[in-house]
């Protein structure tokens, strides 16, 4: 399994234009947000203190969400390709299970999500360091790392079950133009959750990478909210619009939210991982 994960690994950061193009989300977001979003929300915060902080935080929080979707979903690129090529066929053949063929890929992708979220994180804080003299507090470093943990995880399960099925490098580049244009929207950075309709909330609070962000929002922003807003209704407010905490019946606390990934995890991890159980058993029985 190990040989798997190396191999997979070194492919995708041999590919360095697909290193960008994964990456293109993210990168996108960013743009925007220096362009267009950051001038266009703050002129609405008049009187605000903290104004950059809090936007910068705000967005580095969706990006690396984003960050960890699509690079991902690039490195399960191999899986299909595998397919395509019958390589899948020749390593069944070998001593290695289906289970550990497919924790192989699902280990390499999760590895380089956790490594490309790591790497826009350092670029983005570097940035905003030297723009608006942002920083990190120590405090925030270690969470905000267990966080990405999360996030390659969970997203490397849902895009290993958007991927199963498909059999085409073709298709899979559908997917991936699709996801990596939707992800913005769905994670709530391109538009604040609570400026949207109720429709549109909806769609964002089933997608998964949406309380991904809320996580990294309520670890790297919530100094910053309670040393800005002085009124509880005030932060309530703001963490329902920005989309710092989900709201459901009530607003999700940071503990909720960690509670809700764990689940979404192991469902996602069982849905995943039972046919290739299921396949496994039956090869053993086939060898015995």
């Amino acid at each position: 399994m190990l040989a798997m994960v190396k191999r997979n690994m070194m492919l995708y950061f041999r590919n360095r234009s697909g290193v960008i193009f994964s990456l293109l989300g993210a990168l996108i977001s960013f743009v925007l947000y220096l362009v267009f979003l950051k001038k266009g929300i703050s002129s609405n915060w008049v009187g605000i203190s903290h104004k950059n902080q809090l936007l910068d935080t705000w967005l580095i929080s969706g990006t690396l969400a984003i960050t960890g979707i699509t690079t991902t979903l690039t490195a399960l690129s191999q899986m299909v390709k595998d397919k395509e090529q019958h390589v899948l066929e020749d390593l069944s053949l070998t001593d290695a299970g289906p289970m550990s063929i497919r924790f192989g890929y699902l280990l390499s992708a999760t590895l380089i999500g956790i490594i490309m979220q790591l790497i826009m994180l350092v670029l983005m804080g570097l940035y905003f360091n030297v723009t608006d003299k942002m920083s990190f507090q120590m405090s925030q470093v270690v969470p905000t790392l267990g966080i990405m943990v999360l996030s390659a995880i969970l997203a490397t399960l849902v895009n290993s079950i958007l991927v199963n099925r498909l059999k085409s490098v073709d298709s899979f580049g559908r997917l991936t133009t699709i996801i990596g244009t939707a992800s913005g929207f769905l994670v709530g950075t391109y538009i604040p959750i609570g400026s949207l309709p109720t429709f549109a909330q909806t769609i964002m609070k089933v997608t998964p990478g949406s309380y991904i962000a809320s996580l990294y929002r309520q670890v790297l922003m919530n100094d910053t909210i309670k040393d800005t807003f002085q009124q509880e209704s005030a932060v309530r407010y703001f963490n329902r619009l920005m989309g710092v905490q989900i709201k459901w019946s009530s607003l999700l606390s940071l503990t909720e939210t960690y509670n809700l990934v764990v689940a979404l995890i192991v469902i996602t991890f069982i849905i995943v991982l039972v046919p290739s159980f299921i396949a496994q058993k039956q090869r053993q029985k086939l060898l015995n």
